[in-house]
Order: C-alpha cells, then sequence, then structure tokens
C-alpha cells in the first residue's frame, strides 16, 4: 500500500497530527486507507490540501468557509464569481473586525489615559468604567 504515514502528511503540510486527525474528523480530507494493522496512509494529494487549508485559515476563513471553497473547487460547473463573492465576503467580515478593535482598543487607551496606577483598586477609575458602564460605549 502507497502513501504517507499521518506524520509524513503532516509535516509536509506543516501543520501538527492532531490537527489532521481534526480536519479529517470535520470532513475537510478524505478518511484515508488503513494498513493491515490500521495506521492511516494518506495520498500525496492530501498534502497540497492541508496546505490550501491552513492557507485559509491563515487569511481568517472558517472551517465551514473552507468547506464551502474546496467544494467549488471540486465543482467543474462553479464559477470564479462565486469564489470571488466569498472572498469579498470575508474582506467585508474583516473590515468589520477591524472597526470593532479599534473602537475597542480607542475606548481601553482612554481609560488607561484615566488611571494613574497609583492608590487601591477600590479607586481605579478603569474597574470603575467597567462596573458601572460609564465612559464605555456598549454597543
Amino acid at each position: 500500500m502507497e502513501g504517507l504515514t499521518i506524520s509524513k502528511i503532516a509535516g509536509g503540510a506543516g501543520i501538527g497530527i492532531e490537527t489532521v486527525r481534526f480536519y479529517e474528523k470535520e470532513g475537510l480530507i478524505d478518511p484515508p486507507a488503513r494498513t493491515p494493522s490500521n495506521y492511516r496512509i494518506y495520498p500525496e494529494s492530501d498534502i497540497m490540501r492541508l496546505r490550501f487549508i491552513r492557507r485559509a485559515k491563515n487569511l481568517g476563513f472558517t472551517l465551514k468557509e473552507i468547506k464551502e471553497l474546496l467544494s467549488l473547487q471540486l465543482d467543474p460547473q462553479a464559477s470564479k464569481a462565486e469564489v470571488k463573492q466569498q472572498t469579498e465576503s470575508k474582506i467585508a467580515d474583516i473590515g468589520r473586525k477591524i472597526r470593532d478593535l479599534t473602537r475597542m482598543k480607542e475606548v481601553l487607551e482612554s481609560l488607561d489615559a484615566c488611571c494613574d496606577g497609583q492608590g487601591p483598586t477600590s479607586e481605579c477609575p478603569i474597574l470603575g468604567a467597567l462596573e458601572t458602564g460609564h465612559g464605555l460605549d456598549e454597543n
């Protein structure tokens, strides 16, 4: 039986063994063939698929979104427009996250500027603002 062990495929894809098992469990890669002693034997093509998954995750795609991208990649009827729509949706999602993180940073900087770091916590303006909500934009 030809193929790669889980450690070889994980190393080739730059991920951990447990990650390979997880992706298999989640249906991102097909269950591999098994040796008579029940070891997993993966095809070399799974290295490229796992690299694809890793790269997509690094760009912020969720596992559900990655499954959709993989489905589009394998579907001869799929169009580039569908992939572009997925990408544009991810760009919008990242933009929302950046705005949210920027707002959080600004609020935290404002709270930090109000505190001199001296004295008891009962007089801490940061803890006070978190307790009362004053000075926090609670959207």
